[in-house]
C-alpha cells in the first residue's frame, strides 16, 4: 500500500492524507471527549471506576479508536514528508520525526487508558488490594494519561508549526492555510506547557486557544479533500529542488 502512495500523484496524495488526517482527528476527538470526557469524574475514583464499568464496551471502543487514529498519523507523516519535500527536505523530515514522536508516546500511554480495566476487572492476582486502592490507581492511571497527552501535543505542536512554514513556503498550497496551521502549532504549545506549569489554568486554555486553534486543522484537512494540491506547482518547485541539489 505504501508503494502505491509513494507513486501517486501529489493530488491523490493530498487526498489521500486528508481522509487519513479527517480519521485520525475524528478517532481521537472519540477518545478524548466521547468517552474518556464522559467517564473521568475528577477527584472522584469511586464515580469514575462505576462509570468506566457501565460503560465498557465504550470505554474499549476509545481505546481501539486511538491505535487507529495512531495507525492513521503514522502514515499522515509519511505522505506529508514526501508532499513537502520539494519545499525543504530537511525541514519536512523534522516534521514527520515530531509527528511519529507524538505517535510513539501516543501509543505508549494509551496502556494507561486499558489500565483501570485491569484494576477494576477482578483479577485474583489485585485481590489483596480493596475496592478503593484499586479505584484510586484507576484514576491515576487516567491522570498519568492526561499528563502523557499534554507531552504529545508538545511534539504536535512543533509538527503543526513546522507544516506551517513549509505550507506558506510551497507554490502549491495557499498561504493562508500555513498561517493557521503555524497559530494552531502554538495553540498546542501553550495548551501543554500551561498544563505543566500553571494547572489550575488548564480548562481556560484548553477553552479560549486550544479549540479555536483547531480551525487550522480543519481548513488544511478540507482544503486537502476538495482540491488537493496544485500539482503543476508542486511539480514546478520539486524540478527546482533538485537542480538546486545538483548544482
Amino acid at each position: 500500500m505504501m508503494e502505491r502512495i509513494a507513486e501517486a500523484s501529489p493530488r491523490l496524495k493530498a487526498r489521500i492524507a486528508g481522509v487519513l488526517y479527517l480519521i485520525a482527528g475524528s478517532a481521537g476527538g472519540f477518545a478524548e471527549v466521547v468517552v474518556r470526557g464522559r467517564v473521568v469524574v475528577r477527584g472522584d475514583a469511586a464515580a469514575t471506576a462505576a462509570n468506566i464499568l457501565a460503560h465498557e464496551s465504550l470505554y474499549r471502543w476509545g481505546g481501539a479508536a486511538d491505535l487507529i487514529g495512531l495507525a492513521c498519523d503514522t502514515a499522515v507523516a509519511l505522505i506529508f514528508y514526501e508532499l513537502f519535500k520539494p519545499v525543504n527536505k530537511s525541514l519536512s523530515l523534522l516534521a514527520a520525526f515530531f509527528r511519529l514522536m507524538f505517535v510513539a508516546i501516543m501509543a505508549t500511554i494509551t496502556l494507561n487508558h486499558f489500565a483501570p480495566l485491569v484494576f477494576l476487572g477482578g483479577s485474583r492476582d489485585l485481590s489483596a488490594f480493596s475496592a478503593g486502592q484499586l479505584q484510586a490507581q484507576a484514576l491515576a492511571s487516567l491522570r498519568l494519561h492526561a499528563l502523557g497527552y499534554n507531552i504529545c501535543l508538545v511534539f504536535f505542536g512543533f509538527t503543526c508549526l513546522l507544516l506551517g512554514y513549509l505550507i506558506f513556503r510551497s507554490t502549491f498550497l495557499p498561504r493562508i492555510v500555513g498561517v493557521l496551521m503555524a497559530i494552531t502549532g502554538v495553540g498546542y504549545l501553550i495548551n501543554s506547557f500551561v498544563h505543566f506549569l500553571a494547572p489550575a489554568y488548564g480548562a481556560y486554555v484548553f477553552r479560549y486557544v486550544l479549540v479555536p486553534c483547531g480551525i487550522g486543522e480543519f481548513v488544511l484537512i478540507v482544503w486537502l479533500l476538495v482540491i488537493g494540491v496544485n500539482t503543476q506547482r508542486w511539480k514546478e518547485q520539486a524540478s527546482a529542488a533538485g537542480a538546486s541539489i545538483r548544482t
